[in-house]
């Protein structure tokens, strides 16, 4: 039987943990920070029964490892390689393969080298495995890149992807700007905006660049593809508020003029003359807005996909649980999933893979 070890017990792990039991692995461990669910069984926040599971502090994470042994540790905390590096170290150091649904994860290399070079030689040295994965893995990467192999000619690749950021938590949430002020968001999250390429090197080697999530799909696709980025930017443009708008995981009202999320738009130019233009819409979202995933690949022949409504959570999710046959097979070290074999839909128990 395959065993987990669930990092973060928020809002995504109910369907992470439950999808494990389900396809025939458990779930040896938890860990969180939020002090109102410690000591809960896990089949709490599952909503299901009890697994004779407890959900301990963070800071009691390595010497459970060392007791339940996992074969696999599902990291879903927050959406920077900083965030959540320090987690990985202690999972990497015992011996056990990384699962995350960090966004910057899933392409660290062109937006925090430093650690991810770190990460990679601590999985390798321990010959175990670290992948970013969850919905970018498929709706902004293996299918776009699927529909390109389908295409003769490609001059550019546009897409637009906007999710409720209410679904996620806050760290997700914060991540956008929601609750912030005008300009409190120029300081921070838009301060990237119009930044020179020295700039972000310099920022890059201090681990203190923040990239957009698109910053690296970019990256993964242009890896998937065979590219070769020449030239790369990214704009945060805030979202306001139109009126009043209540917040539960910011738990806040948002008041008119005040950022409820961001749209972030990377563009690319590669040397094979293919343009990148890619942007992520996340915000907490009115009583009117849903989620939509639309792209266009421009060639012979155009074509576009459009996804409409897609639950993103759940469909990070089941990516990240159908993921662990990919990282147990996979080569040491801290991979892109655009170096490996395409997720695939798990049919039967894990033992069978």
């Amino acid at each position: 039987m395959i065993k987990v070890f669930q990092i973060g017990c928020g809002k995504m792990s109910k369907y992470l943990m439950r999808y494990v039991y389900e396809k025939g692995g458990c779930v040896v461990g938890a860990v969180d920070i939020n002090p109102s669910i410690l000591g809960k069984d896990i089949g709490f926040v599952m909503e299901t029964e009890d697994k004779d599971v407890s959900i301990s502090s963070v800071t009691e994470l390595d010497k459970l490892l060392k007791e339940t042994k996992p074969d696999v540790a599902f990291i879903a905390t927050m959406s920077t390689l900083n965030d959540i590096s320090e987690v990985a170290r202690t999972c990497l150091c015992n011996g056990v393969n990384v699962l995350t649904t960090c966004e910057e994860a899933f392409f660290a290399s062109n937006s925090n080298p430093v650690v991810f070079k770190e990460l990679d030689a601590l999985a390798k040295a321990n010959h175990v495995t670290m992948i970013g994965c969850g919905y970018q893995d498929v709706f902004w990467g293996n299918m776009i890149t699927s529909i390109c192999s389908s295409l003769h000619r490609i001059t550019k690749i546009k897409g637009r992807s906007s999710y409720n950021v209410e679904d996620y938590g806050i760290a997700l949430a914060k991540a956008h700007g929601a609750g912030l002020t005008k300009e409190e968001f120029d300081k921070t999250i838009a301060s990237s905006n119009g930044m020179s390429e020295e700039e972000r090197e310099k920022l890059m080697k201090e681990k203190a660049f923040f990239p957009s999530y698109m910053w690296n799909v970019a990256g993964w696709l242009a890896d998937k593809l065979g590219i070769h980025i020449v030239s790369i930017k990214q704009e945060c443009i805030p979202v306001l508020c139109d009126g009043e708008l209540e917040s539960s995981t910011l738990d806040m009202n948002l008041h008119n003029g005040m950022v409820r999320g961001m749209n972030a738009v990377v563009t690319a130019t590669t040397k094979e003359n293919i343009l990148l233009e890619i942007e992520c819409i996340g915000k907490v979202y009115t009583k009117d807005e849903e989620d939509e995933n639309a792209w266009t690949i421009y060639g012979e022949p155009t074509t576009m996909v459009l996804n409409s409504k897609p639950d993103t959570v759940m469909l990070t999710c089941a990516d990240v649980v159908n993921r662990i046959p990919t990282v147990l097979k996979a080569p040491s070290g801290f991979l892109s999933t655009s170096q490996l074999e395409e997720s695939r839909y798990i049919v039967r128990n894990f033992d069978e893979y």
